[in-house]
């Protein structure tokens, strides 16, 4: 913690086993070693007995919420561990195999669908104009085409004459809404288009997915906001409905992803070692939910992934758009594997091959019923009371931290004296 009270984060994650407790305790509370003769006063400190318990305290309530649970062994027996073997072989040497085929196909159809649209979208003016011209010349073929069936059908050459002076040599009517809707038509294609690729990612993982309550749907003013758990969170919420998600840059392949595919659907990134970066993405935030062609915006408000068992403290700054706030409620069903990705153990590429080659994703998402922002009730009052919505739908417990804890640095008094 630096002078100014602020936690200091860094751009990767630190591998840490628990919070700070030093920073919990008020400033006058510290340990100070006894110096020269020991006097009755500093027999009778317990300050090293209260911290140690108050690390318990912390350590029970605050590094459960990121600690993965393994299953119980079960297979450690003579007529368990033949299944567990086979069970071994069919989900390495075929249901990976053939997931790893669905994915490619699926790639293959994305990619080839997405690139032209995205080529047009993206600046490419007089490449976009030719197609609508050729789209144009299109129509006005097909209705020529039109034209001369109804006069060898009907022999009416009034009907002939009247189609032809009045579509025919009305280009300017076709070029005006061709030119006004091929634009609406790529972008929503885009959006069909990321729907599409999400789809194949669940398949990848014979995902079961349960949906409830009424799909999302584009309006001005709201938000919608979920609890956290993994990234593939973002993954079953966006199979249904193209949201504009706000998420941490992320390195590698995904970071790609991010500043290619994602973004083509209003997504907004930030980093958070950088301060600077808080009042640029809320001016974001504020921008998008006011304009009603753009996507549902969807905020995970813990800012952090959390074990599907707990949901800590949501940040404020979804709360404060001034918008109707739709909650988000995510249970996963541990049965087959645990969608938990514990970033500081194992990369998303890792966590993706642990759901490929287990039995199945299986998990219910609840849309809950919208809620507004009450009278007198404050920013952080309407947080909690979401939270307190998703944590009983999704039967979460709630724990008053925050999820930032986790990237904070120990206090250098701290590391030497463990």
């Amino acid at each position: 913690m630096d002078t100014a009270g602020n936690f200091k984060t860094s751009s990767i994650e630190l591998d840490l086993d628990r919070p700070n407790i030093e920073d919990y305790l008020p400033s006058g509370s510290s340990i100070q070693e006894p110096r020269g003769k020991l006097r009755l006063r500093d027999l009778l400190d317990i300050s090293p007995t209260l911290t140690e318990a108050a690390g318990a305290i912390v350590d029970d309530s605050f590094t459960r919420c990121f600690k993965s649970n393994p299953p119980e062994p079960w297979n450690w027996n003579v007529y368990l561990f033949p299944l567990w073997c086979c069970g071994v072989v069919i989900r390495y040497g075929i249901l990976f195999p053939v997931r790893v085929l669905v994915l490619t196909i699926g790639w293959i159809i994305f990619l080839s669908s997405y690139i032209p649209v995205h080529f047009l979208l993206k600046g490419h003016d007089k490449l976009r104009k030719k197609v609508e011209v050729s789209i144009i010349y299109l129509l006005k073929f097909l209705l020529f085409l039109r034209v001369i069936y109804m006069y060898i059908r009907e022999q009416n050459c009034e009907n002939l004459v009247f189609l032809y002076f009045n579509v025919l040599k009305s280009p300017e009517v076709v070029l005006a809404n061709c030119a006004q809707c091929i634009p609406y038509f790529l972008i929503y294609s885009q959006r069909c288009l990321v729907e599409l690729i999400c789809m194949f990612f669940v398949a990848s993982w014979t995902g079961v997915v349960k949906y409830h309550g009424p799909r999302p749907s584009i309006r001005p003013k709201q938000v919608f906001v979920s609890n956290h758990t993994s990234m593939i969170d973002f993954i079953i919420l966006e199979q249904m409905t193209a949201f504009a998600v706000i998420m941490q840059k992320h390195p590698g392949w995904v970071g790609l992803l991010q500043s290619t595919i994602l973004e083509s659907v209003g997504c907004i990134w930030f980093n958070r070692a950088e301060a600077k970066d808080r009042e640029i993405v809320a001016k974001k935030l504020r921008d998008h939910v006011q304009e009603a062609d753009n996507n549902p915006l969807l905020i995970f408000p813990e800012g952090t992934c959390v074990n599907n068992h707990y949901t800590v403290m949501f940040k404020k700054g979804a709360f404060e758009l001034d918008s109707t706030v739709c909650p988000i409620a995510i249970k996963y069903n541990k049965i087959f594997v645990d969608a938990f990705w514990n970033s500081r153990k194992q990369s998303f590429t890792k966590h993706l091959l642990q759901l490929m080659t287990s039995w199945a994703v299986v998990c219910d998402v609840w849309y809950l019923e919208p809620q507004n922002l009450r009278p007198g009730e404050t920013p952080i009052e309407f947080a909690e009371r979401v939270r307190d919505i998703i944590s009983v739908r999704a039967g979460l417990k709630k724990v008053p931290w925050d999820g930032y804890l986790k990237y904070s640095r120990p206090s250098p008094k701290h590391r030497e004296r463990k």
